[in-house]
């Protein structure tokens, strides 16, 4: 399954991915540390921190190539298994910060996750899509496929 990028405005990133398992698991694997730590940072090693509560603060840092990434953020609203929306950040990018918002929809065993990047202006968003975040989403979501099989 590939991971499919548009976008629709000059503020917007929108990504949709399949996955062969049910929402409620595929849910649990984006919202819960335990998880996350499986698959995130393309497969490589992730100090997970997460209060998963609105308000509630995120870290992770992706430790590839002997150096570390760190991308932060805070819960902005949860309806659990259906979604959730939290401010995403790049350290290093500091006061870059953008919110996503995750829907979770599941037809026959079947769950497609779309999230919605929105940024304050085009130069952020054609940063992010410079960045290489389409290749490294796609690798994380390739890594989350391989964990989910474990799990089934």
């Amino acid at each position: 399954m590939s991971l499919d990028v548009q976008t629709p405005t000059a503020t917007t990133i929108v990504m949709s991915r399949s996955f062969d398992a049910p929402r409620e698991l595929v849910f649990a694997c984006h919202t819960q540390p335990e998880h996350i730590g499986h698959w995130w940072g393309r497969g490589n090693p992730v100090d997970v921190s997460l209060d998963f509560t609105v308000g509630g603060k995120w870290r992770f840092v992706e430790h590839a190539d002997g150096t570390e990434h760190a991308f932060r953020g805070e819960i902005k609203a949860i309806d659990a298994p259906n979604g959730f929306t939290w401010t995403f950040e790049y350290e290093p990018m500091a006061g870059h910060i953008l919110s996503e918002q995750y829907v979770f929809t599941e037809d026959n065993g079947k769950t497609t996750v779309t999230s919605t990047s929105t940024f304050d202006n085009q130069a952020d968003r054609d940063g992010m899509i410079q960045s290489g975040m389409e290749s490294g989403a796609e690798q994380s979501y390739a890594a989350l496929d391989t964990y989910l099989a474990k799990l089934a």
